[in-house]
């Protein structure tokens, strides 16, 4: 019996140290992060698009990050979940989270695309240049203090001599009722959001304008994200090593969106597309939204910006204090 005994225990040695030597041999195992990390984003948001590559490529456990993720039906909703603690991260806009840093809630931002919204005209429209708005009904994505319509107002002013806002008729409303009026003649224009402008684009409507042409012309340059991850300050130091990997992943998935034809086949299902042309041109959209390395150009870029929306959407954007907080940016350490 002993001799059985021993030879089982020697069958079983054997077999673990040749389970050790192949996983040696693949290389090492990445480390686990101490705590799993929690992204909470819009139901149909398009940044589902680089967490479901991130997931399906491996890029997360390659980096040893526990990805819990959900799903919410309004950017209400989001900002409740992160400031409520129900998640460690959303995707909202550094705007939204300067004016709360600002306010005495430490947040942090990490852009994921510098992908910006457009004018959109109709399919026969004779409008040509921005002047020729004047009298114009236009569409505008979200409410008075959108960002892209402050910005439109501001690029405006030297054109028209004044503020635009008081010479044409703003029809504020959500961006899939919008592109339905304009399909319907109902409004000569819309400035909405860029995968809402990509589709519109698909169908022939003309663009205008790009929101990131109308930053270069403020002299905003390099035009800087406006969309990206926010989170509590404090999950920088309770799980740095998880939430440094996070961000080696989504800039892999990245990349893969940027260069893989393939990772967006994949991604088709979900994209809730009609037409081929519809499909390539939110994945060109999406590409070219892909952001490089944070620097200090674009922090620059982003403290100008911030006071373009501050003299213009004033008090009501940017809140009682209008300092800017350069710490709010969040960078990868060397």
């Amino acid at each position: 019996m002993r001799d059985r005994v021993c030879g089982i225990e020697r069958r079983g040695f054997l077999a673990g140290a040749a389970a050790l030597g192949a996983a040696a041999a693949l290389g090492p195992t990445p480390a686990r992060a101490s705590r799993a990390i929690s992204v909470t984003t819009l139901k149909f948001g398009t940044v589902n698009w680089l967490l479901d590559t991130v997931e399906a490529e491996g890029f997360a456990a390659r980096e040893g990050v526990d990805l819990r993720r959900q799903t919410l039906a309004s950017p209400q909703a989001l900002t409740v979940s992160l400031q409520a603690g129900q998640a460690d991260l959303i995707v909202s806009d550094w705007a939204w989270a300067m004016r709360r840093r600002v306010d005495g809630e430490p947040l942090q931002f990490a852009p994921y695309s510098t992908a910006l919204g457009a004018i959109m005209v109709g399919k026969d429209s004779k409008i040509a240049s921005l002047k020729d708005l004047r009298g114009k009904k236009l569409g505008v994505a979200g409410g008075p203090i959108d960002k892209s319509w402050l910005l439109f107002r501001a690029r405006a002013q030297s054109e028209v001599g004044g503020d635009i806002a008081t010479m044409l008729e703003p029809v504020f409303g959500a961006p899939p009722l919008l592109s339905e009026q304009l399909r319907l003649g109902r409004v000569d224009a819309v400035l909405t959001y860029w995968h809402f402008a990509a589709r519109l684009d698909a169908e022939g409507f003309p663009k205008l304008v790009d929101v990131t042409d109308i930053l270069r012309d403020l002299g905003v340059s390099p035009p800087p994200p406006l969309v990206g991850f926010v989170w509590r300050e404090a999950l920088s130091r309770d799980a740095g090593r998880g939430l440094a990997g996070f961000f080696r992943a989504v800039a892999a998935g990245n990349e893969t969106l940027k260069t893989s034809d393939a990772a967006w086949e994949r991604l088709r299902p979900s994209m809730q597309v009609k037409t081929d042309a519809e499909f390539t041109r939110l994945r060109d959209y999406f590409r070219a939204g892909v952001p490089g390395p944070w620097s200090q150009a674009d922090v620059t870029a982003s403290e100008k910006l911030h006071k373009l929306l501050a003299d213009f959407g004033g008090a009501d954007f940017v809140g009682p204090d209008p300092r800017f907080d350069p710490a709010l940016f969040w960078s990868p350490k060397a």
